[in-house]
């Protein structure tokens, strides 16, 4: 499943097409990791903006991006699902459902000019009708927000919870157990989050260690959500 007999892979999903994206993207660059980004294409837009409170209880804006960019920002990277307009899917009927999904995956492979197969589930939730329908719309996989702490693959990749959120504590101790850890299955470190949160955190140096700590390792496959889960 993995290059050169390789049975480690690092992934990492974050959502939304916000400002600090930038940021993140050249971070990731740096150390050669990839990431999965997870857009809202019926509200990727500028005019988008909601306020979010950061540690100190200080308000901090967080903006979406245009589009017009886009594609050289997220070279090398993977575009991927969040719905259209970024609903509660479970609160939805079928058709609307689909719809979110559908046209979502159809402008970002219009948008992007790449094949889009997988998405993240707005707010992380999702009921059966909404798995159903995920399938429905040719995407082959779908990430929530409960952590796992573990580094194995389940039998439905459609429901797929990640190993942790950036801003977990057990962030770095999770590393070191990646790092050291000898399998003979496949195994995936998947990290999830939000870049706004870095602002927000005021955690930047959290990412940038976690980048350090995995990068350059020649038993490790850093991989797009879609590379380290299909194979494509």
């Amino acid at each position: 499943m993995f290059p050169q007999g390789k049975t480690k892979a690092l992934t990492l999903s974050y959502d939304d097409g916000v400002e600090q994206d930038r940021r993140l993207v050249e971070i990731l660059n740096r150390y050669h990791l990839k990431a999965t980004f997870n857009l809202n294409s019926g509200i990727q837009t500028g005019a988008n903006t909601w306020v979010n409170k950061d540690t100190g209880g200080q308000e901090v804006l967080i903006k979406r991006m245009n589009v017009r960019g886009l594609a050289e920002l997220y070279a090398g990277h993977e575009l991927a699902v969040h719905s259209l307009t970024h609903p509660r899917l479970q609160n939805l009927d079928e058709a609307t459902i689909r719809n979110e999904l559908e046209q979502d995956k159809l402008n970002l492979e219009r948008i992007f000019g790449t094949r889009v197969c997988g998405m993240a589930y707005p707010y992380g939730t999702y009921n059966d009708l909404v798995v159903k329908t995920v399938a429905v719309c040719g995407l082959r996989y779908g990430r929530g927000v409960i952590s796992t702490y573990s580094f194995d693959i389940p039998g439905d990749l459609l429901v797929y919870q990640p190993t942790c959120h950036h801003a977990d504590g057990r962030l770095l101790e999770l590393a070191e157990e990646f790092i050291r850890l000898k399998s003979d299955k496949p195994q995936v470190f998947y990290l999830w989050g939000h870049s706004y949160e870095f602002d927000t955190g005021h955690n930047w140096q959290v990412i940038e260690e976690f980048c350090r700590l995995m990068a350059n390792r020649e038993d490790i496959y850093y991989a797009t959500n879609a590379q380290a889960l299909l194979g494509t």
